[in-house]
């Protein structure tokens, strides 16, 4: 054989054509049927809102990285993905205004403060969510369908009253809630894409929508209902799927996903708030160093000590 077949280097060696633009580029691509069945069911409100948060989220990385003399990095639309992430986490009549201050709360104080991207230690979307959750509390929980004033299904789950909307409409998208989690149908669409490319594992999501429907059936709700209102596939094909917050492992990973479904049924079914999948997703990101230490295989030729 010829010596030019070999090439001597360090690891990793294993190489691939991904990029964090390419990667970002997918995401972006799977979450327009979620983006065109906002604007379809919300009309323009959601348009401005999506336009806003994905317009402050860049402007807020560049100025950042140019006032840290770092380099800049809106070119890896990171910063749209969370944009658009963040959209689809408020009301579709949520003031712009605040929109333009959760996506600055994202992309400075949840992702740049530690490093950029790959370092922040939770998503930054969700932590732009729950903070102007405790900001705004009434802004963030009024919502409109056709411009009436409704509420979400989850809420009417949770008080025991009201007329449910049927499981096609929940399936479909025209309900009241945050833009991007109406529509299942849209955001499955999206992971389809997303799962063919290999961007995402299935592991994560069947992990943590599988719990959901295990135990709120288990616990008298209508888990096959359940599953496809509130923020559940949203968070769980999108947001508990990011790779710097997840872990690293198939096995972590079902253990992530399960716990994030454990928390969300815990706070669906006995907290004071209808909904809990942001913050499951959120206290479940501070426990993956626990995750991966434990379940991270030992290296081969390891001595143990």
């Amino acid at each position: 054989m010829s010596e030019s077949m070999y090439t001597l280097s360090s690891s990793p060696h294993i190489r691939s054509k991904d990029t964090v633009q390419t990667i970002m580029r997918d995401v972006i691509i799977a979450l327009l049927p979620a983006t065109i069945a906002a604007v379809y069911f919300f009309k323009l409100e959601a348009l401005l809102v999506i336009i806003t948060a994905v317009l402050s989220c860049v402007i807020a990385e560049y100025a950042w990285q140019k006032l840290t003399h770092r380099e800049v990095t809106i070119g890896d639309l990171s910063a749209v993905v969370t944009g658009l992430l963040l959209a689809f986490n408020v009301p579709s009549g949520f003031p712009l205004w605040m929109v333009a201050i959760g996506s600055f709360f994202s992309i400075i104080v949840v992702k740049q403060f530690f490093g950029g991207i790959g370092q922040n230690i939770v998503n930054p979307a969700l932590a732009g969510r729950a903070f102007l959750l405790a900001s705004w509390p009434v802004a963030m929980t009024t919502w409109t369908v056709d411009g009436v004033t409704t509420a979400t299904p989850l809420a009417i789950l949770k008080a025991g009253e009201g007329q449910l909307p049927s499981i096609g409409s929940a399936f479909i998208g025209h309900i009241g809630g945050c833009l991007g989690e109406t529509s299942a149908l849209a955001l499955l669409i999206g992971a389809a894409y997303l799962l063919y490319r290999r961007v995402i594992s299935w592991h994560i999501p069947v992990s943590y929508i599988g719990t959901v429907l295990v135990l709120t059936t288990i616990m008298g709700r209508n888990g096959g209902y359940e599953i496809f209102v509130g923020g559940l596939m949203l968070g769980a094909l999108y947001m508990a799927t990011d790779y710097t917050t997840s872990p690293m492992t198939v096995k972590g990973k079902v253990i992530f996903g399960m716990g994030c479904g454990l928390i969300t049924t815990v706070i669906r079914v006995f907290g004071g708030y209808p909904e809990g999948v942001s913050y499951s997703i959120l206290l479940m990101n501070l426990c993956v160093p626990l995750i991966d230490k434990y379940v991270t295989p030992r290296v081969f030729g390891e001595v143990k000590k």
